[in-house]
């Protein structure tokens, strides 16, 4: 699939993003409503699928109790943390992380139980 969506939908690549972005999605609706695979006995893939019965769940609301600080990530990927914006990563735009001091100005921000930075 990687071979084929790199030759069909990046070889040359567009002028800009808008038009690659519409590259990407005719290659999509192409591969999964209009070609046939073998591997599918000559179906399209949409034909197979299928949604999945179980239903999806977010996390609960994340709360940082040995933590300094808990401080929900804002939609554009930041934390505001004394007076300062601190980038992280969009996927966790709107979860909660937890900040503790660990240094004289020095900070550790945590996403469950993993240390960030």
């Amino acid at each position: 699939m990687h071979l084929t969506l790199k030759r069909e939908a990046t070889k040359p690549a567009a002028d800009n993003v808008l038009q690659q972005q519409a590259r990407f999605d005719a290659f999509v609706t192409r591969y999964n409503d209009d070609r046939p695979h073998a591997a599918l006995d000559m179906q399209v893939p949409a034909s197979r699928y299928t949604r999945s019965s179980r239903p999806y769940r977010r996390l609960e609301e994340l709360t940082y109790p040995l933590d300094d600080l808990t401080v929900t990530v804002t939609h554009c990927r930041r934390i505001c943390f004394r007076g300062r914006k601190i980038s992280l990563s969009r996927a966790f735009a709107g979860q909660n992380v937890g900040v503790t001091q660990v240094g004289e100005r020095v900070w550790l921000v945590s996403f469950m139980q993993y240390d960030l930075g």
